[in-house]
């Protein structure tokens, strides 16, 4: 479906890079506008591509990823009431598996990248809050797309992304609080360890 191969491309491109040169007078617009440079450059470069280059790609596209993107905001909002009844210690693991899976998930699909554009067509702010509205235009359809974002600091960090009434939050949410009904909180983190484990074999064979 096009627009799921539209929402894995603005999720780890549009959403890093470009973010450590912020200013108290930048808002969130200006922060996320120089978000495509850094990651294009990596995508792009022809000495990073091929399977004997993949872990260094991945390093990188990380990198660039999570100067942008808040994972631990959104690792609190995915498990709701749960991340209130685990430890910090849990929490910071979570955190990190959690960052895992999307890595897991999505980064493997940066490789359809060909040449989306972005057009920038709103800006709400709220106070430390605020939402950005794009239209990645892709095989001549014009798609909204929605970044949701916090201050921290003088920085505006994304924290969830909506594109065509789907948010990547609410469809984590959903699925983990599928599982937590059944199972309690280490039933739900062993099943993330064991997908990124069978990631990691995959990647491995």
């Amino acid at each position: 479906m096009k627009s799921f191969r539209v929402f894995l491309f603005v999720i780890f491109v549009v959403v890093a890079g470009g973010w450590s040169q912020a200013t108290d007078f930048e808002g969130p617009t200006e922060q996320l506008k120089p978000a495509l440079d850094n990651l294009i450059v990596i995508i792009e470069d022809e000495s990073l591509k091929g399977p004997d280059h993949k872990t260094k790609r991945r390093t990188l596209i990380m990198k660039e990823i999570s100067n942008g993107f808040d994972f631990r905001e959104m690792s609190r909002r995915v498990l709701g009431r749960t991340w209130n009844k685990i430890t910090p210690e849990q929490q910071d693991y979570f955190v990190v598996q959690m960052t895992k899976l999307l890595e897991n998930v999505y980064v493997g699909k940066l490789e359809t990248y060909t040449g989306q554009t972005v057009e920038f067509v709103e800006e709400r702010i709220k106070g430390n809050r605020a939402q950005v509205t794009t239209l990645i235009e892709d095989e001549g359809v014009k798609l909204p797309v929605h970044y949701i974002m916090q201050k921290t600091g003088n920085k505006w960090m994304v924290y969830d992304i909506n594109i065509e009434g789907v948010s990547l939050i609410r469809n984590y949410t959903e699925q983990f609080r599928s599982i937590l009904k059944q199972k309690d909180y280490e039933g739900l983190i062993k099943i993330i360890e064991e997908k990124n484990l069978s990631f990691q074999e995959s990647n491995e064979s």
